[in-house]
């Protein structure tokens, strides 16, 4: 579907925007809303991009329900949210109907002041990356997870987050050739891809993490924001699966 293209952000403008918003005191990590499930807002199923196969699906990719997740490795509740969506994918992966979606939405631009909110998310969403294209598809979630694990919370004891000397370490444990991965990820190669999808969401309206969207066959899309925790996602699920029968 077209999109009105003046009405978008583009990437140097959106860095501009995130720092702007980041200098405004408004969060941008999310903890579980109270707020009723929306059903697609306006605009929503035409700014975010069409789940394809560039995308990175854990599960089957003809799955009833897809969940597309817009996540920051450095966000403590992105973090929570994962070991959910693992649970989640324990139960409704296994029996096709759900598939998990994982896109970028790192906060590592600087705000008016210089503050950067989690300075490496950035470099982080690109090692994710470099995992999938020297292992494909299961060594991107084999990565994923594995970072999520070990990933310290953002805070003021550890303002940096995961130290970087981790990520070779990462790579190396899921079987990666570690030379590779390093020259993989000082060249900024997917740089772009992860701006791309930080854009994306901003143009969709997101403004925290983690956000996700729950697709449905019958053309719905249904934002789900916070990291809302287990209970609640499997209720959501369950009454779009049953619905969607």
């Amino acid at each position: 579907m077209e999109q009105k293209q003046a009405a978008l952000l583009n990437i140097p403008t959106a860095i501009v925007i995130a720092g702007a918003i980041v200098a405004g005191a408004i969060i941008w990590t999310k903890s579980p809303s109270n707020k009723n499930v929306a059903i697609t807002p306006p605009g929503l199923e035409q700014q975010i991009k069409a789940v394809s196969n560039e995308d990175h699906i854990f599960g089957n990719p003809n799955a009833k329900i897809k969940i597309i997740e817009y996540s920051d490795t450095a966000c403590p509740f992105c973090k929570s949210f994962h070991t959910t969506m693992r649970k989640i994918m324990d139960i409704y992966g296994k029996t096709g109907e759900v598939a998990w979606v994982y896109r970028h939405f790192p906060i590592y631009q600087p705000d008016a002041n210089g503050r950067i909110l989690h300075p490496n998310a950035g470099k982080e969403a690109e090692a994710l990356e470099c995992a999938g294209s020297l292992g494909g598809n299961d060594k991107f979630w084999a990565y994923t997870n594995r970072l999520y694990d070990i990933t310290p919370s953002v805070t003021g004891d550890t303002p940096e987050g995961l130290d970087q000397k981790e990520l070779p370490k990462i790579a190396k444990l899921v079987g990666l050739n570690v030379d590779d991965f390093n020259s993989c990820l000082s060249s900024g190669k997917f740089k772009e891809k992860v701006d791309s999808q930080l854009l994306e969401g901003m143009n969709a309206g997101i403004q925290g993490t983690p956000s996700s969207i729950l697709v449905t066959p019958s053309g719905k899309y249904i934002p789900l924001e916070g990291a809302q925790p287990f209970e609640r996602v499997k209720q959501v699920v369950d009454a779009l699966l049953l619905e969607e029968k």
